[in-house]
């Protein structure tokens, strides 16, 4: 009985949640794919029916150009006069786990996936990383079924708050930032190291840990080395309230 009111609650989810995309799926399986945690096959090639296992990473892979194409797009048109620099900046931050899961949690994905029992006891429907990928798997789907407009008008709903939010100041080039205040202060250099790497190979995850001398160091995550050294300069200028 209650897995079967398990399942009913995410049926009604996942109903919810086609309706706040706003795309109607000709292709279905592709939102039930990008919905699929890998944890859900525990290392299975096929599921109970004999069919190959699908889970969302594949997607998350697509998804995570076509977010990327979409916001480029979007700066493009709202920042005529912004240089390279600037616009990078604004797309790191817009196209980031963390606003990935926020897309993601206003529309509710999290309740519409499939995860592992543990999976989902240890807090995955609510993990920043989990809901992240679900995000960028989900606008592939949308895109593998809909094409690029579909997936735009997507873009455009769930990344509406993000768009709005003002751009973080002095964010441009967070190490050489962090390189000249850490310089200013005569603390030295600051050393970067990595901490930790997750995820596939076609879709890794980095931690990296920036050290300024003097200062409890921090870590930061990012899907390339550059990126999660960003990430950790950021964090720790906004520690120091330098940001």
């Amino acid at each position: 009985m209650t897995e079967a009111r398990n399942q009913n609650r995410r049926a009604e989810a996942v109903r919810d949640l086609t309706t706040r995309l706003g795309h109607p799926f000709a292709r279905p399986e592709l939102l039930e794919t990008a919905l699929t945690h890998a944890s859900v096959g525990e290392g299975a090639s096929h599921d109970a029916r004999g069919r190959p296992f699908s889970h969302n990473q594949r997607q998350e892979f697509l998804g995570d150009r076509v977010l990327g194409l979409l916001v480029a797009e979007r700066l493009m048109r709202d920042l005529p006069d912004a240089d390279e620099g600037v616009m990078s900046s604004r797309l790191h931050a817009l196209v980031d786990k963390a606003a990935c899961a926020r897309a993601a949690e206003r529309l509710g994905v999290g309740a519409a996936m499939r995860l592992s029992p543990g999976e989902s006891k240890q807090g995955g429907r609510r993990r920043e990383g989990v809901l992240g990928d679900a995000m960028e798997a989900v606008l592939a789907a949308v895109y593998l079924d809909g094409g690029l407009d579909a997936a735009r008008a997507v873009f455009e709903r769930a990344w509406a708050e993000e768009i709005a939010a003002p751009a973080q100041p002095g964010l441009s080039n967070p190490k050489s930032a962090l390189q000249e205040w850490s310089l200013g202060g005569g603390r030295g250099l600051p050393t970067y190291r990595i901490a930790g790497r997750t995820g596939s190979d076609h879709a890794p995850t980095f931690t990296v840990e920036v050290t300024v001398p003097g200062l409890q160091p921090l870590t930061g995550r990012g899907r390339s080395r550059q990126e999660a050294e960003k990430a950790a300069a950021v964090a720790l200028l906004s520690r120091e309230g330098v940001i």
